[in-house]
């Protein structure tokens, strides 16, 4: 055992000196340079790097339509539908005196107005087709909970109330007009003429809501609308030679009753065979990548399952710095799938539980950011990430129990942007730790 430690010790010794050390950008703090020390920096711990896949992410009170598809060559055919309810607070049609002239008017037409809110995804040069069906059930989450989720679904008429085919304009652009079925329209204006209808609760009981689908054979993008979409019933009232044209809209109010399906098909892909979340799946098996994936709630996990070996370097020593470098994989990046540009860190136990955010000494959040620094091969392009304090703390564990982090991107469930990280055994993106481990 002594022999393999003192290998182990000149193995990862990168340098050592004897007072004030400038290692790159680390400097010895002050309170080291009074007593004789030595920085060792090292570079061959061993990282795990593993693509997880979560049970379910909540996307209700998201305040964001997210609809449309795309087929992505590292994550699969990607796909977004989303439910929402209407309301009104006025159970009565437009009269400028009493509404005793509701027999004047005349139904003209139907329409769901979706307002874009900046939000797209892939390829929005390519036409999208769009479908607009009713819900035939209620807005009812699971027992005990009140949340819907990424898999949550609600029965709705196969039938659709209206299509539209369009080429997304997500920037410059402020909405799309569907054109809804006649019949349906006339039917819920004559629930208002004859005064049908005088609740919130009688209009959702004929009204449960609809669910906005993407019915696009081809690759497209995955857009997002937001919360300021309307339901607009058009109608008129004749006076004479003249007609006089009203507007009554029904707006999206609860958004708790408001989220979005999200979910892809990875048949042909590397992480084809993700399993329960409990579980996770090695870079080994994923072409040495680790994936992430908003919106269908893929996320990655690194480890460093050797970390406590480095408390035999010395009978006193400690992590004083440490910088963990990621880089996307060669490739899996690109305009239509831009790079995001920060990751946020957990920490989480063997079975992938989130414990808390990963944080520096001073109880301070940190997230990994991307250095983006342009360069012909892309060479510098990385996330880092500082972690001194975490390894720390795992070595200075009295139990075995081991802990993790688990990478995301900032916004989870109302976006499905990705990355791929290469591991450390990826020879072109090859995931790096630095540490810095002073002996006193």
């Amino acid at each position: 055992m002594y022999k393999f430690l003192i290998l182990m010790f000149f193995g990862l010794l990168m340098f050592s000196c004897d007072s004030d050390v400038d290692a790159g950008e680390f400097i010895v703090g002050a309170d080291y340079l009074a007593i004789k020390n030595k920085v060792i920096s090292i570079d061959t711990v061993t990282i795990n790097v593993s693509t997880i896949k979560l049970d379910s992410l909540v996307t209700s009170s998201e305040s964001r339509i997210l609809v449309g598809n795309y087929d992505d060559p590292l994550f699969g055919k990607v796909k977004a539908d989303s439910y929402f309810q209407v309301s009104t607070s006025s159970f009565n049609l437009y009269s400028e005196n009493s509404d005793t002239d509701a027999t004047g008017y005349v139904f003209d037409s139907i329409a769901m107005i979706l307002r874009y809110d900046d939000y797209y995804y892939a390829d929005t040069t390519k036409v999208q087709t769009l479908n607009i069906h009713r819900v035939t059930k209620k807005f009812k989450p699971n027992v005990d909970d009140d949340s819907f989720y990424n898999n949550s679904a609600l029965d709705y008429n196969s039938a659709s109330l209206g299509t539209i085919t369009y080429k997304p304009k997500p920037i410059g652009k402020d909405s799309i007009n569907i054109k809804l079925d006649n019949e349906f329209g006339l039917e819920l204006f004559n629930k208002f003429k004859n005064n049908e209808i005088s609740t919130t609760s009688e209009f959702t009981d004929y009204l449960k809501g609809f669910v906005l689908k993407s019915d696009s054979n081809t690759s497209g993008s995955v857009i997002g609308f937001n919360l300021s979409s309307v339901l607009r019933l058009y109608y008129s009232k004749g006076k004479g030679d003249t007609e006089d044209f009203y507007e009554k809209e029904f707006t999206i109010s609860d958004v708790a009753k408001q989220f979005n399906s999200v979910s892809s098909d990875r048949a042909g892909t590397l992480i084809q065979d993700l399993p329960l979340s409990k579980i996770n799946l090695s870079s080994s098996y994923t072409g040495n990548k680790g994936f992430i994936q908003s919106g269908t709630g893929i996320v990655c996990r690194v480890d460093f399952p050797n970390i406590k070996q480095l408390k035999y370097l010395s009978d006193k020593g400690a992590i004083v710095d440490a910088r963990l470098i990621m880089k996307p994989a060669k490739n899996s990046y690109s305009k239509m799938f831009p790079l995001p540009e920060k990751l946020s860190v957990y920490v989480v136990d063997r079975l992938n539980r989130i414990k808390t955010t990963l944080t520096d000494s001073s109880g301070e959040s940190l997230v990994a950011t991307l250095n983006n620094e342009n360069d012909e091969f892309d060479e510098s392009v990385s996330y880092q990430l500082s972690l001194g304090a975490f390894l720390q703390k795992e070595i200075l564990k009295e139990s075995d129990s081991e802990s993790g982090l688990v990478f995301t991107l900032p916004i989870l469930s109302k976006v499905v942007d990705r990355v791929v990280l290469g591991d450390q055994t990826n020879k072109e993106s090859e995931m790096k730790l630095q540490i810095y481990y002073i002996t006193y």
